[in-house]
């Protein structure tokens, strides 16, 4: 029967893991990333759920002649937004999981 206790000690640990990756996943999905393009001309925000929370463009980027450049901007904020919120989210949640061999 000894090993009982060391399952139910297991369980609890596990338990106890899982509330705390709860809680780590709730305060990252809180959190918002900002992206920046053209020298701070075009900022993108993003939640730590990976939604766009705003987007924010200086008047002098706005030129009706160049679209495509605004929009490259955008996008190059956005992904850097987004690269933040991947490197959060790797460095956060990866420290539960260092160790365990995990096969992905």
């Amino acid at each position: 029967m000894r090993g009982m206790g060391n399952m139910q000690g297991m369980m609890k640990k596990m338990q106890k893991m899982q509330k705390e990756m709860m809680e780590a996943q709730e305060a990252l999905n809180a959190e918002q990333f900002e992206g920046v393009a053209g020298g701070g001309m075009v900022k993108v925000t993003v939640s730590g759920q990976r939604e766009v929370v705003s987007v924010n463009l200086d008047e002098s980027v706005v030129d009706p002649e160049d679209i495509e450049m605004l929009q490259d901007l955008i996008v190059i904020a956005t992904n850097e937004a987004l690269k933040k919120v991947e490197e959060k989210t790797n460095s956060t949640m990866g420290k539960f999981t260092q160790g365990l061999n995990l096969p992905f």
